[in-house]
């Protein structure tokens, strides 16, 4: 009797038929020698049918045939991957193969890219099933997961949970889309000057989209204001550094009503008069009246996800979370780096244990040899297993995304771009293997005259991790937040420090100059694409229910396998448009009128608490904690209940309010109606 095979992708299929020894000739979809086959799926094979294939009734779109929820559901062979289905399911019937390894992605899609293909194929019953679960491609990786998969049957919630998620999607997408494209579809067609509009509704897509108009309309609503504050230049020890002025108990501004804050004037007469006053004192000196020394200690950040991965290459290289996973997945293929899907930032504590062999692999990298050997030889990479960054709480189905020190005969071969972000996981996997980074931070209190002064000193001690990072500067947010409290931050020199540190309170420090220094409130920030990535990842953060966010933390909206193509389907429907140079995400005119219409009509789509609730839900699914039949119950009524609603009622008089109160912010877009298809995700 024989075993079968079966991977997602050729190119898996191959690495798993060399390190199996399976090395008989390349057939048509598969390889077969000894008691072994090796055959691959194109990615799905398999898909959901559309509503016209239940019934011809269906193809027209009408309220009469809402809501739509066939029981049971229905799936077809996509047609483009008709005839390597037919040999996969040729193969999986065959009477002399007993065991089946599912060689699948190890996760949710990749569970369910195969159940359906058993599914379709129709395996009989007897057969084994065996699910190889691995976190790389390496040789010992693929020996061990074959060596110790377990029965399918142990990965039957993990079905449950995937079968459910593309029901959910299917459901939401082809009812939701199909009533408010009745019910609004003409009227905005009629405003964008367009033949026809489809409202393409998805459980996570309209989600996102809701986001990102929700704070357009924070920024268009925002009100700036300008203020004016006043620097004072002091000298001590031939080292010079800057303190801001505030109106402090005593000050000749103190409860003045033009100021902004106890820092700034609101008018810049008044600063330029304060300004005057202050220069015709010079030269003059200050007393230190506080010089606080504080340490300040910054652990190496954690591992990479890929939430974080993306995040950091949209802000470093520029590019889309669909390129970095695309990137990712190559250096995964190649056997660089282990599973990219992930949303853990910890290692496991079996990883843990056998660190050494990634680290040891790193010491024959150019880029990052050198480090990896620091910590062989200090064995930093000892307590590993017992610090923040090994936690197997915190890791469903794969730790964090880490250099396997594998494959690197590959590397001579990778893009600039590719190699680039190589490094970038390699770097962040070596910094936790090093010691914090310290600072010494010096908080000053100058009194000139009856005016108070306040500057802030920070000066690297320690290096520590950041050598590795290859990070000159580390970037702070404290620091950003106490320059608007309006606390003059000095990036300190050693020169600096040891002067300041050898003042002591009382002592007179000259100062050299004063200036006016205009400032301006700032926006919210538009979304980046990496920065969407993470606020998908962290949907808790957006929601004000503390028990909520508590419930869903870990869920958020999408998985890390699909958060990247959200964002590619609504720049694709021009729901979003993204600059490519910068990152930045802004909703076109049509995405923003999509985004009214599902607020007149089902307004929770937009939130993500309602997402990030479901896909908590899955979760629950796929954990044991609640039933396929209790999830599925509660999806059916809403789905149902929120398509019905949305068929009784109609505004489309407030769209034309929307349209006419956005047209001053598009005043040359065109914008193109999506294709008329069903469902999203």
């Amino acid at each position: 009797m024989k075993r079968l095979f079966i991977a997602e992708k050729p190119s898996v299929a191959l690495e798993f038929a060399r390190v199996l020894g399976v090395s008989g000739r390349r057939q048509d979809g598969y390889l077969e020698s000894g008691d072994s086959i090796v055959t691959w799926c194109v990615g799905h094979l398999i898909t959901m049918s559309y509503p016209e294939v239940y019934d011809e009734r269906y193809k027209k779109w009408s309220l009469d045939t809402l809501p739509f929820l066939p029981e049971p559901f229905r799936y077809e062979v996509i047609p483009e991957v008709k005839k390597q289905f037919e040999i996969v399911k040729r193969l999986l019937t065959r009477a002399d193969v007993d065991t089946i390894y599912i060689c699948t992605d190890s996760g949710r899609e990749g569970e369910y890219i195969y159940r359906l293909v058993d599914q379709m194929a129709g395996v009989p019953a007897e057969k084994t099933r065996k699910r190889v679960w691995i976190d790389s491609q390496t040789e010992d990786e693929i020996r061990r997961g074959v060596a110790e998969a377990k029965d399918w049957s142990a990965y039957q919630n993990l079905s449950a949970a995937a079968y459910l998620r593309a029901k959910e999607d299917y459901l939401m997408g082809i009812n939701f889309s199909r009533v408010l494209t009745l019910r609004y579809g003409s009227a905005l067609a009629s405003l964008l000057k367009q033949r026809y509009i489809v409202v393409s509704v998805g459980r996570v897509m309209t989600c996102v989209l809701g986001m990102v108009v929700k704070r357009e309309m924070e920024i268009r609503a925002f009100q700036k204001t300008v203020f004016y504050r006043i620097f004072a230049k002091f000298e001590v020890a031939g080292q010079r550094f800057f303190g801001e002025w505030r109106a402090e108990k005593g000050s000749a501004y103190e409860g003045f009503s033009r100021l902004y804050k106890n820092n700034g004037f609101l008018k810049r007469e008044d600063a330029e008069e304060f300004l005057r006053q202050l220069s015709a004192a010079l030269p003059g000196t200050a007393e230190l009246l506080k010089n606080e020394k504080k340490k300040e200690v910054k652990r190496p950040p954690l591992l990479y996800n890929l939430a974080e991965l993306q995040n950091d290459c949209a802000r470093r290289f520029k590019i889309s979370p669909d390129q970095t996973l695309k990137v990712a997945q190559e250096l995964y293929e190649k056997k660089l780096i282990t599973y990219p899907r992930t949303d853990a930032r910890v290692l496991s504590s079996a990883v843990a244990k056998e660190i050494q062999k990634n680290l040891s692999g790193l010491t024959r990298v150019q880029a990052v040899g050198g480090f990896a050997q620091e910590v062989l030889t200090n064995g930093s990479y000892k307590g590993i297993a017992k610090s923040r960054y090994t936690d197997d709480k915190q890791i469903t189905d794969h730790y964090a995304l880490i250099p396997t020190g594998q494959g690197l005969g590959a590397l001579s071969g990778l893009s600039p771009l590719s190699a680039q972000i190589y490094e970038m996981i390699a770097r962040r996997f070596l910094a936790v293997f090093y010691p914090p980074a310290v600072y010494e931070k010096r908080s000053l209190e100058l009194l000139f005259g009856k005016e108070h002064f306040f500057a802030g000193v920070r000066s690297l001690t320690e290096e520590g991790w950041l050598k590795v990072s290859g990070e000159k500067k580390q970037k702070d947010k404290e620091e950003k937040e106490k320059e608007e409290e309006g606390e003059a931050e000095n990036s300190g020199s050693k020169a600096l420090a040891e002067a300041l540190a050898a003042c002591k309170k009382g002592e007179r420090i000259a100062a050299e100059q004063f200036e006016l220094r205009e400032g301006e409130t700032s926006p919210p920030k538009r979304y980046t694409s990496g920065s969407m990535i993470l606020a998908m990842e962290n949907a808790g953060q957006l929601i004000e229910d503390e028990e909520l966010r508590s419930q869903i933390k870990g869920s958020g909206i999408g998985t890390s396998a699909t958060r990247a193509e959200i964002l590619k389907k609504l720049v694709g429907n021009r729901y979003l448009a993204l600059n490519g140079k910068t990152q930045i995400i802004t909703p076109t005119q049509l995405g923003e009128l999509i985004a009214v219409t599902v607020n007149l009509s089902m307004q929770p789509l937009l939130r993500p608490e309602l997402t990030a609730s479901w896909e908590k839900g899955l979760t629950m699914v796929q954990q044991g904690e609640i039933t396929e039949e209790a999830y599925m119950e509660k999806l059916r009524d809403f789905v149902a209940r929120r398509t019905e609603q949305a068929a009784a009622q109609s505004a489309s008089y407030r769209l034309r309010e929307a349209f006419e109160a956005s047209k001053p912010y598009y005043p040359a877009e065109k914008p193109r109606a999506p294709r008329r298809k069903g469902g999203s995700k």
